[in-house]
């Protein structure tokens, strides 16, 4: 679809949601750019159902109700409930989707969108977000090619440059001389690869494969990379992938490739592979998340919107989300996403102001005219100029002889503005 032909679409689509938005729910007003008190504040959300990052979408949207749930029992926004939407975005090989999931909930008039995770969704979605005047609040996405990218777009995971760091240099520790990259040809995949790279050469690693080699994202036989990869002879492989994994490393373990303390993963595939693999295969390999580790308390009220969560990544990330956007539009007194946007960077505490760690006792605060800096469950840094957080946390992880991620520390790092 033209751009051209994407506007007229995107008019259409507002118009006939706004429409919508009006009769069921009798509000007086159905623009997003005036009178936002009028109505209620309605957080949109675009979550990965279906694709190769449909494992996330449980924990994203468990925290999205969660957050949801949390508001409205503290009064609402604006002394209103709250509304929902939401919609599955799919993945990047799916663009058909990402597409009719964001018109889906533009078309309902939403205050700010909670989404979408990766990085290629975000770029092939967010201009026609923007133009509606909807702040963007990313998850997951960490490309850093998203840094100020829109006045509207947000993000509460930490940019790749953080997480490459860390990974290259994990790298380096553990005496890894000869390093071989197998990577999809991704925005998300490309641009963590260039960090890592640029950390791990500056502390000696060699990079013996995949400096500037990709695979196709819809590629299903690895016999052909894996046995290239093998003739670098790597003391240790790094895998940037998303659902394509499986099958990465089911051809690595057939072709003898360490698949055990030899190999490393980042956020975008370390994952639970319990049921994927026989026991022990992953044993010992290591992987990056961005973002702080859910606490056991976290994970305990998650379980009480998903009983059977198992795989918390970006729950921290996206409840937090939420959080800021009620709480910009009750600093700006409105529900519009002009407002929010305007106000989401000073109630992430970048002005400074008084520290809280929930939607009930900010509120309070700001009903007392006080300034706050809410300091949520991921215990990100202030939105900075490019409206990513300023600080933040990378989780490392350790595969145990489940094939199963288990945190063992998170490592600090600040966030280089665009």
């Amino acid at each position: 679809m033209n751009k051209k032909s994407s506007r007229k679409y995107l008019a259409s689509a507002l118009a006939a949601g706004a429409a919508l938005v009006l009769a069921l729910s009798g509000c007086g007003s159905s623009s997003s750019s005036s009178s936002g008190s009028s109505k209620a504040f309605v957080l949109g959300g675009l979550f990965p159902e279906t694709g190769s990052l449909a494992y996330l979408g449980p924990a994203e949207t468990s925290a999205w109700k969660l957050a949801a749930k949390d508001i409205n029992a503290a009064g609402g926004v604006l002394d209103t409930k709250i509304q929902t939407v939401s919609a599955d975005i799919s993945d990047a090989d799916h663009a058909d989707q990402n597409t009719a999931g964001a018109q889906s909930v533009l078309s309902k008039n939403p205050s700010v969108i909670l989404g979408p995770a990766s990085s290629s969704v975000v770029l092939n979605t967010y201009k026609s977000i923007a133009e509606a005047k909807v702040p963007m609040i990313s998850m997951g996405a960490t490309s850093p090619t998203l840094s100020g990218i829109s006045p509207y777009f947000f993000r509460t995971v930490p940019p790749d440059s953080v997480q490459g760091a860390v990974m290259g240099n994990l790298i380096a520790q553990n005496g890894v001389q000869n390093l071989a990259i197998a990577v999809f040809n991704d925005t998300y995949g490309t641009n963590l690869r260039d960090a890592v790279v640029k950390s791990a050469e500056a502390a000696g690693v060699k990079i013996v494969y995949g400096e500037k080699d990709t695979f196709d994202p819809s590629e299903t036989n690895f016999s052909s990379l894996v046995t290239s990869i093998k003739a670098t002879k790597p003391d240790a492989v790094l895998v940037i992938a998303f659902d394509q994994t499986k099958q990465l490393l089911k051809e690595m373990s057939s072709q003898g490739v360490d698949t055990k303390t030899k190999l490393y993963m980042v956020d975008g595939n370390t994952a639970d592979y319990s049921k994927d693999f026989e026991a022990g295969m992953l044993k010992g390999a290591q992987g990056t998340i961005p973002g702080a580790h859910p606490s056991d308390a976290f994970q305990k009220r998650l379980k009480t919107v998903t009983p059977k969560l198992a795989d918390f990544t970006y729950s921290a990330e996206t409840y937090d989300g939420v959080i800021l956007a009620a709480l910009a539009a009750e600093k700006g007194g409105a529900t519009d996403g002009t407002t929010i946007k305007d106000n989401l960077a000073a109630v992430s505490g970048a002005k400074g102001g008084t520290t809280c760690t929930s939607y009930k006792a900010c509120l309070s605060l700001l009903k007392d005219k006080k300034a706050i800096h809410y300091k949520g469950q991921s215990g990100i840094g202030a939105f900075n100029s490019s409206n990513d957080p300023s600080s933040a946390s990378i989780g490392i992880y350790q595969f145990n002889a489940d094939n199963k991620p288990v945190f063992n520390h998170a490592e600090e790092g600040e966030v280089p503005k665009a």
